[in-house]
């Protein structure tokens, strides 16, 4: 597919736009992505480390290092990776995303290139990263595949994505559309079309395709005793998470 073809889903776009202000309230419509962000970094840290032989206990291990956040949202991965020293471009379709993230970025004294747009775009103008964090945004495009593909293009030769999203099962359908979205209220109804969910070897699928190479999966598993998540090796039932390269 070409990187210039559009993938993005105007309805999609719109759910998130209207969220917009609230990415920063830890209690607001996005509190399960506060709440999974610790573990997110976790394997996001670990997984770039490992790959460029960085040490994450000195300052600024990732300096050097170009990232891509792409459905960057409010920044709430973006604003991390700066923090520990990468060059960081955060792009969003929803253009409401974007001064929401800048403004915030800006109070805690970080520079981010924020920018609406979308990954065929950037794709198209020939810029190209070492790391693409593509984290919960595959299951709200149009075209999986052709995303996938435009990301495969914006990677470096032996560059690293890292790729999340949510499973497709009767579990997932329960924890994150009637748990999450109907029971918690965490997230406005609609926010997740189940039949857009994603099983992990469809998803292998997809990475294989767009001519990347898979190299890991985890799982984020919800602990409602602890009320925290972890990472998993075997439970990738509902949230989980890849990782793949770019060949030489």
């Amino acid at each position: 597919m070409e990187t210039g073809t559009n993938t993005i889903d105007p309805s999609e776009v719109a759910k998130f736009e209207a969220m917009a202000a609230e990415w920063w309230d830890p209690n607001g419509k996005f509190k399960p992505l506060h709440m999974l962000n610790p573990c997110r970094l976790d394997y996001i840290t670990s997984q770039i480390a490992a790959e460029y032989d960085r040490d994450l206990t000195k300052d600024r291990p990732f300096e050097g290092l170009s990232i891509l956040d792409i459905g960057c949202g409010g920044g709430l991965l973006s604003e991390p990776m700066a923090r520990l020293g990468a060059n960081v471009v955060g792009a969003d379709a929803a253009a409401g995303n974007i001064p929401v993230a800048q403004i915030h970025a800006e109070s805690q004294g970080l520079e981010i290139d924020y920018r609406n747009t979308t990954a065929e775009a950037i794709a198209e103008a020939g810029e190209r990263f070492d790391v693409i964090l593509n984290m919960e945004v595959v299951e709200h495009v149009a075209d999986p595949q052709g995303f996938l593909t435009a990301c495969q293009t914006l990677l470096k030769p032996n560059g690293l994505m890292l790729c999340s999203t949510i499973n497709r099962n009767p579990k997932s359908f329960m924890m994150a559309i009637v748990g999450a979205e109907h029971v918690m209220r965490w997230l406005p109804k609609g926010t997740h079309e189940y039949n857009n969910f994603i099983t992990p070897d469809e998803l292998y699928g997809l990475i294989e395709g767009a001519g990347l190479k898979p190299v890991d999966r985890k799982g984020f598993v919800f602990n409602p005793l602890l009320w925290s998540w972890s990472l998993s090796d075997k439970d990738l039932s509902v949230n989980y998470v890849t990782a793949s390269v770019k060949p030489a």
